[in-house]
C-alpha cells in the first residue's frame, strides 16, 4: 500500500490541493528548488492522492497540503517545514522551526489555509501541471 511504483517507491510525495493556487504555487516553487528532482506530487483529488490519504490515515478534514515521506504522513506547518527540509541551503534549515511548539506553528498553517482562496483564489477545476512537470508526478497524480 505504501509503494507507489519503482520510481516512487522511496520518494517523498507532497500531496497538495488542487484546485488552491496557494498550493500550486507551493508545488511549483517546490520543483523550482529541489534540482534533484526527489520530491514527486499528487493531487489530493486524484486517484493517488485519495489512496495516499487512507492508507496512511489522512483524514479528510486535511485539505491543503500532505507529505509522505520515510512512511510517515505529515500535516499542516510539519508537511511545509519538513518539505522545505529536503531542498537545498538556505531551504534545509527550516526543519529548525519544528521546535517552535506545534499549535503555535499549525495555528499560523491554519489561519493561512483558511484564508488561500480568499487571497490567492481557487481554479474551477483541478489544476494540470506543464508537461516538464508533470513528469515529477506520480502515477494517476494528477486530477482526473
Amino acid at each position: 500500500v505504501n509503494q507507489i511504483d519503482d520510481r516512487t517507491a522511496d520518494a517523498p510525495v507532497l500531496l497538495f490541493d488542487g484546485v488552491c493556487n496557494l498550493c500550486a504555487g507551493a508545488v511549483q516553487w517546490v520543483n523550482a528548488h529541489d534540482r534533484a528532482a526527489r520530491v514527486m506530487f499528487a493531487s489530493l483529488q486524484s486517484p493517488r492522492g485519495e489512496h495516499l490519504r487512507r492508507a496512511y490515515g489522512v483524514g479528510v478534514e486535511v485539505d491543503s497540503l500532505v507529505l509522505i515521506v520515510g512512511g510517515h504522513a505529515y500535516t499542516h506547518s510539519s508537511a511545509v517545514l519538513r518539505t522545505a527540509g529536503l531542498l537545498r541551503w538556505p531551504w534545509r534549515a527550516a526543519p529548525l522551526l519544528l521546535a517552535v511548539p506545534r499549535p503555535v506553528r499549525d495555528g499560523a498553517y491554519r489561519f493561512v489555509a483558511r484564508r488561500r482562496y480568499r487571497w490567492f483564489g481557487r481554479t474551477q477545476a483541478c489544476w494540470l501541471p506543464t508537461p516538464a512537470l508533470h513528469a515529477r508526478f506520480v502515477p494517476d497524480g494528477t486530477c482526473p
